[in-house]
C-alpha cells in the first residue's frame, strides 16, 4: 500500500536527510495524469498553461534524441512521471555528480514548479532520478552513460561525471517539449520506458565562435555555450584575434587590447571590447560546468593587423599598419626574422596557458599569404613547440600540417576539397584532424541566396548539406582513427547579437553535433530530420532565434 505523505516524512527523517514535503498546497494526480494545486502555494495556473485550444505535447520516444544514441531499447507499457515529490539522487560522496544533479534539477524547477530536492540518498518509495557513477563498462569512456527508465524511477550510470552530464542532456530531451518552458506548465511530465545506452564516435565536438570580427559579451557567449552543450558538444573554440581585433587581455602586451580592443575596432568598426583575464576564466568555468572545454586561439603569422597596429615592432618597418575594418584577408604577416616577433609570441602562448585548464592552444596558421612559404615552415618551426614548452597540444587551421613540427599537433581541416595531400601525408606521421569543412560546416554561410546575414563563398548550406557527410571519409588519406572529431565554427564579420549567432547555429550546429557523437550506423536523414522537426518548439520556448528550414517539417 503506497505510503501516505507523513510516513515519507518520517523515512526521510529517519535517514537524516531534509524533510521533503509536498508543495503546501494540496497536489494531486487526476485519473488522466493531470497535476493539480489548490492554496497559495499552487504553481500551476491557467495562465501558465498552454494557450486555449492547444494540446500538450506527446511524450517524446527514446527515439528521439539529437544525437543519435547507440543503442535504444524501448519497454512499452511502461512510464515515469515526474512529479512534486520527486527527488534527485546522487553518488554518495561525489561533488562532480551532486553539481550535475543540482544543474538539472535548475533545468527542470522552472517548467514544472517542482522542488526536485538533490540528495545522496533517496527517501524510500519516492519517485527518484537517480545520477551514479562506477557503470564498470569500458565502452562508456568518459562521456558514455546507460539511461534506464522504470515506472519509479529514471536511472542514469556512468564512469565518470561527463556521462552523467551526458545523460541528463538526453534526459531533457525524453521529456515533454514544455519543459523548457521558463514558466510552470499544467501537464503531466512522463518519460516513455526503457534503456539507452551511449557514448560518443569522436572525443572532439566542437563549436567556434569569432570574437574577433565582432566582440560577442560574456553573457552571450554563456548562452552560446548553454545551447550548444544540450547537443552535447563538448569544446567551444574562441577566435580571440584577427585583422580588425584583439579580444583577450595579455599583461606582457597591454596595447593589444587597449588599442586593438577599443572603439571603432571590428568589422565596419562596430565589435569593440574585449575578455579580461578574470572573465575570460569566469567563461572557462561556467563552460567546464557545462562538460564544454575552451579552446583559445590566437592567429599568427596571417591575420595580425590588429596587433601590429598596437605595436609596430611587429613590423618589419617599424610602421604601424592602418587599422582594418573590411573583411579582406592574406595582407598581413609577422615579421619571421625578427626575435621581437618569437617574444611576443612566446608571451601571449605562456599567458593564455596559464589561464587555460583545457589541453589546447589554437595558433591559426591559415591564409598566409603575404607570409613567403619558407618563412611559414621557419615560424611553424618554431612556434609549434612553444605550445607543448607551456604544456598544451598545438592546434591549427589545416595549413600547418606542411610543417614538420605538426606531427604532435591537431590540424583543423576547413579546405572544401576531398583530397589534401599535405593533411594526408601528415596523418602518416602522426597528427591529427578536426574536421570542418567550410562548404559544410561552417555556420557564417547563407542557407540560401535570400539569407539576410552570412556568406557564400564556400557556397549555401542548408541542414540537409550539414548533415550529409561523414567525417572518416570526407578526405582521402584521412580516416576515422586520423580524425579527432568535428567543429562548426562561426565567423563573425556579418553577425552583431546572439539572435544573430542563434539564427546562423541552429538548426544546423545539431546536425554538426550528431556526425560527432552517434555512430556511422545510425546517420540517416529522414530519421534526423524528423528529430530536428520535433525538437523545433524546444527551441520556440527557450527563446532561440533558430532558422525554421523548409527542408524540416516543424512539429
Amino acid at each position: 500500500m503506497a505510503q501516505p505523505p507523513i510516513f515519507r516524512l518520517l523515512s526521510a527523517a529517519a535517514l537524516g536527510l531534509p524533510l521533503i514535503a509536498a508543495p503546501a498546497s494540496a497536489a494531486s494526480i487526476t485519473a488522466n495524469g493531470a497535476i493539480t494545486a489548490s492554496g497559495p502555494a499552487a504553481v500551476h495556473s491557467a495562465a501558465n498553461s498552454p494557450a486555449v485550444g492547444s494540446r500538450p505535447s506527446a511524450t517524446p520516444a527514446l527515439t528521439a534524441v539529437i544525437p543519435a544514441p547507440v543503442q535504444v531499447t524501448p519497454a512499452a507499457g511502461r512510464t515515469f512521471r515526474l512529479g512534486p515529490l520527486t527527488v534527485i539522487r546522487t553518488q554518495p560522496g561525489s561533488p562532480a555528480a551532486r553539481a550535475v544533479g543540482e544543474q538539472l534539477a535548475r533545468d527542470l524547477r522552472p517548467a514544472t514548479g517542482f522542488r526536485l530536492p538533490v540528495l545522496p540518498v533517496a527517501p524510500p518509495r519516492l519517485p527518484v532520478v537517480s545520477l551514479l557513477l562506477g557503470a564498470g563498462d569500458g565502452r562508456l569512456g568518459t562521456e558514455g552513460y546507460r539511461l534506464t527508465v522504470a515506472a519509479d524511477r529514471v536511472t542514469i550510470r556512468a564512469n565518470k561525471p561527463a556521462g552523467l552530464f551526458a545523460g541528463t542532456r538526453t534526459l531533457l530531451q525524453l521529456l515533454p517539449q514544455e519543459i523548457d518552458s521558463p514558466t510552470p506548465v499544467r501537464r503531466p511530465w512522463t518519460v516513455a520506458g526503457g534503456s539507452i545506452l551511449d557514448y560518443p564516435r569522436f572525443a572532439y565536438r566542437g563549436a567556434m565562435l569569432d570574437e574577433a570580427r565582432h566582440f560577442h559579451t560574456p553573457d552571450e557567449i554563456k548562452s552560446y555555450i548553454d545551447e550548444i552543450s544540450r547537443f552535447k558538444v563538448n569544446y567551444l573554440h574562441l577566435h580571440l584575434s584577427d585583422d580588425q581585433g584583439w579580444r583577450i587581455q595579455i599583461d606582457s602586451w597591454p596595447k593589444l587590447t587597449t588599442v586593438s580592443g577599443g572603439p571603432g575596432t571590428g568589422v565596419d568598426g562596430e565589435g569593440p571590447g574585449f575578455l579580461t583575464k578574470s572573465q575570460y576564466r569566469e567563461i572557462v568555468g561556467y563552460a567546464a560546468r557545462r562538460y564544454v572545454t575552451i579552446v583559445p586561439e590566437i592567429d599568427m603569422p596571417g591575420h595580425v593587423n590588429a596587433a601590429q597596429v598596437a605595436y609596430p615592432e611587429l613590423t618589419c618597418d617599424g610602421v604601424a599598419p592602418p587599422p582594418r575594418t573590411d573583411t579582406e584577408v592574406g595582407y598581413s604577416s609577422l615579421c619571421i626574422g625578427s626575435e621581437t616577433t618569437y617574444r611576443f609570441v612566446e608571451d601571449v602562448i605562456r599567458e593564455l596557458a596559464a589561464m587555460t585548464p583545457g589541453p589546447y592552444i589554437h595558433i591559426g596558421g591559415d591564409e598566409a599569404h603575404a607570409t613567403p612559404e619558407a618563412d611559414y615552415l621557419a615560424f611553424e618551426q618554431r612556434v609549434l613547440p612553444l605550445v607543448a614548452k607551456y604544456g598544451k597540444t598545438a592546434y591549427g587551421w589545416n595549413e600547418i600540417a606542411k610543417s614538420p613540427a605538426s606531427t604532435t599537433a591537431v590540424a583543423q581541416y576547413w579546405d572544401t576539397a576531398t583530397t589534401n595531400a599535405t593533411v594526408a601525408a601528415a596523418v602518416t606521421r602522426g597528427t591529427k584532424v578536426v574536421m570542418s569543412p567550410a562548404n559544410q560546416a561552417y555556420l557564417d554561410m547563407k542557407y540560401d541566396r535570400h539569407t539576410p546575414l552570412g556568406q557564400s563563398w564556400a557556397g549555401y548550406i542548408e541542414v540537409r548539406t550539414a548533415y550529409g557527410w561523414d567525417p572518416a571519409t570526407r578526405v582521402t588519406g584521412v580516416g576515422e582513427s586520423a580524425v579527432l572529431g568535428v567543429e562548426a565554427p562561426l565567423w563573425s564579420e556579418t553577425l552583431r547579437t546572439l539572435d544573430d549567432i542563434e539564427f546562423m547555429a541552429f538548426p544546423r550546429l545539431p546536425a554538426i553535433a550528431e556526425l560527432g557523437w552517434s555512430p556511422a550506423s545510425t546517420h540517416d536523414w529522414e530519421s534526423f530530420s524528423t528529430r530536428l522537426g520535433s525538437y523545433g518548439p524546444r527551441w520556440t520556448l527557450q527563446g532561440v532565434n533558430f532558422y525554421p528550414s523548409p527542408q524540416i517539417n516543424w512539429g
